[in-house]
């Protein structure tokens, strides 16, 4: 509705403001991806959401020599509309074994890319990565963009989770400087202090995760792991631990990571034990490095309006994260969920062809954003009302009259519009003006007309004044 549009706009525009101010340009890429394109790149869970668009056309003919004798049966229309179904017939196709072989000889994972090639993009990082490899001769890096645009999961929908929603992302590749992760705490910091919105910035870094499977013994099952470890605040340690040990983690590992799970602490409290933790790991203590020189920069060069802290148990699930990790959570509100995210991928292009193009970026959910925005209030009362000034007439010849002087305001970049039915009772044109929540009307009678002077009213206040259209321009201009 326009009401939420220009809700919507007013976070899209706040966002780009920032983006620009930092460097960074717009791309967009396609709703559309090839389905190779997206799949592997999100783990398991993220690949089952993911949309995939049928194949126009024949497609199911290809499939006949790949399925069971059943299923063969059952597209060859031996079953129509009509047809008298035996005890026999009633046995052998809809039994609940057939619907089990039906089942088992769809064998929907393997025919999947001869009835779909295309998706609807899960996020826009691994098509940036695409678009990057695609486009490469054309950049200059370090390439920094932003992309405004929706997104689609297969998702069950529910408060702050949604099959189709906004992701406003900035990313720089080409570069493996941490000063772009300090930039990114910085951009996160102006645009919610820029909402009004108290905003708790977690920081991890997947080196320290990847660290902590070698030394409890589990270096290969690192997905598994930082999967368990990244639902730690929804299903809590005791779900966290049979998740572990229904995916085979041994016992002695899990133990091992109980003071992990269950550590509090100030951020250097955190870091000294994630360093007695983690001597005897190289790329462990790598991302312990990393971390204390983003946490130490940030604290030299900016004074943060949000709380920033070091949460050894965040993971994120996407498997392309190699890095810096960072998850947004609103200080306010009842919404629990992440509003924001990010992370450093090392090597996403390389799977396009391009490899060691380092990037690090962050994506802001506008969906979840505006809700928290609307559950507290927040936007300031000129997002509610697009037009500024509204001429309000009593006849024909008002209205004539009020037409020159409406060009005028619009010309001085000032949003108007005059109500368009000549003659129509004063209070229908004011509630219009209420309803719209349009703060300054001008009302034009003959006296009006005679004098050249105007008369404005203030729809807040309800104060009134005649003055010249010169002046009514400086006054709302001013406002």
């Amino acid at each position: 509705s326009p009401q939420e549009m220009v809700k919507r706009n007013y976070i899209f525009d706040t966002i780009k403001v920032v983006f620009q101010r930092y460097g960074y340009l717009p791309i967009e890429t396609p709703a559309m991806e090839n389905l190779e394109t997206l799949m592997g790149k999100y783990g398991d869970e993220g690949d089952k959401l993911i949309f995939k668009i049928l194949n126009s056309g024949e497609y199911l003919e290809p499939l006949k020599s790949k399925m069971g004798y059943r299923v063969k049966k059952l597209l060859s229309n031996e079953i129509k509309v009509g047809d008298k179904i035996t005890p026999e017939f009633a046995e052998t196709f809809f039994s609940v074994e057939f619907y089990k072989n039906f089942i088992e000889d769809l064998q929907v994972n393997l025919v999947t890319k001869d009835i779909s090639e295309k998706a609807l993009k899960y996020d826009l990082t691994v098509p940036f990565a695409r678009y990057v490899v695609q486009h490469q001769h054309e950049i200059t890096f370090p390439f920094k963009r932003y992309q405004i645009q929706p997104v689609w999961r297969a998702d069950r929908p529910q408060k702050g989770r949604y099959r189709e929603f906004y992701q406003c992302d900035a990313d720089v590749i080409g570069s493996n400087s941490l000063i772009n992760e300090v930039e990114l705490v910085q951009m996160i910091d102006d645009v919610f202090t820029q909402l009004k919105v108290p905003v708790l910035i977690k920081i991890n870094n997947r080196k320290i995760l990847s660290g902590i499977a070698e030394v409890i013994g589990e270096k290969d099952k690192i997905v598994t792991i930082t999967v368990a470890i990244d639902k730690l605040d929804k299903i809590g340690a005791d779900g966290v631990n049979k998740e572990l040990q229904e995916n085979n983690v041994s016992a002695d590992a899990i133990k091992k990571l109980q003071p992990l799970i269950e550590f509090k602490g100030s951020t250097l409290e955190k870091l000294n034990f994630l360093k007695q933790l983690l001597a005897g790991s190289e790329i462990g203590l790598k991302g312990i490095q990393e971390i204390e020189y983003i946490f130490k920069t940030v604290s030299q060069i900016s004074d943060l309006k949000s709380q920033i802290e070091l949460d050894i148990t965040l993971a994120r699930g996407l498997n392309y994260y190699t890095g810096a990790i960072f998850e947004i959570k609103a200080n306010v509100g009842t919404l629990t969920s992440s509003i924001c995210g990010g992370g450093r991928y090392d090597d996403l292009t390389g799977v396009f062809g391009l490899p060691n193009m380092s990037g690090v970026g962050i994506s802001f959910g506008a969906d979840r954003i505006y809700d928290v925005l609307n559950e507290l209030n927040l936007y300031p009362p000129s997002v509610a009302a697009s037009t500024k000034l509204l001429f309000v007439s009593f006849g024909e010849k008002e209205q004539e009259y009020c037409l020159p002087l409406l060009a005028k305001v619009r010309k001085a970049g000032i949003n108007s519009e005059i109500y368009p039915d000549a003659g129509a009772k004063m209070k229908k044109q004011m509630s219009y003006a209420d309803d719209k929540k349009i703060p300054f009307v001008v009302i034009v009678g003959s006296d009006e007309m005679q004098s050249g002077s105007l008369t404005l009213k203030n729809m807040t206040s309800g104060e009134q004044e005649k003055i010249g259209i010169e002046k009514i321009i400086y006054k709302l201009k001013a406002n």
